[in-house]
């Protein structure tokens, strides 16, 4: 079998392409996701502890050239190497949404998934010939 062959049979099993169809849903509902986190969530978190803006919280670990702004965004432009906690926080706020999120999907899904428990099978009807025989040894016992 030759490799093209094969590499075609691989790539259109169903897994395969419900695995793209996942990463690229995947990718961009981590959008949606940073989105909400930043324009959403975070003014909120901020506005809970003291206008704080998350994304602006750093310490500058090198020496800052004269004309630098003290702003993340310029620092980082002017290759001073800082520590950007509040971009982890950040980060780490969206995971724990989006872990949720999707352990929501996924309980959902399981939910489904599962069938309503089966009926009992009724009993089978037995043959006409062993009921008589029953009767027999029943009368027979008497």
């Amino acid at each position: 079998m030759s490799i093209a062959k094969e590499f075609k049979e691989f790539a259109v099993k169903g897994n395969v392409i419900d695995l793209a169809v996942g990463v690229i849903i995947g990718a961009a509902f981590g959008k949606i996701v940073d989105s909400v986190v930043a324009d959403l969530i975070m003014p909120i978190v901020g506005l809970v502890f003291g206008k704080l803006d998350f994304s602006n919280l750093f310490v500058v670990l090198g020496q800052i050239p004269e004309g630098t702004a003290r702003t993340l965004d310029a620092l980082k432009k002017a290759g001073v190497p800082v520590f950007a906690y509040g971009n982890f926080i950040t980060v780490a706020v969206n995971f724990i949404i989006l872990a949720f999120i999707i352990f929501m999907m996924v309980k959902q899904f399981n939910r489904l998934k599962r069938e309503a428990p089966a009926a009992p099978a009724p009993e089978p009807v037995t043959p006409e010939d062993i009921v008589l025989l029953r009767e027999i040894r029943d009368s027979l016992k008497r």
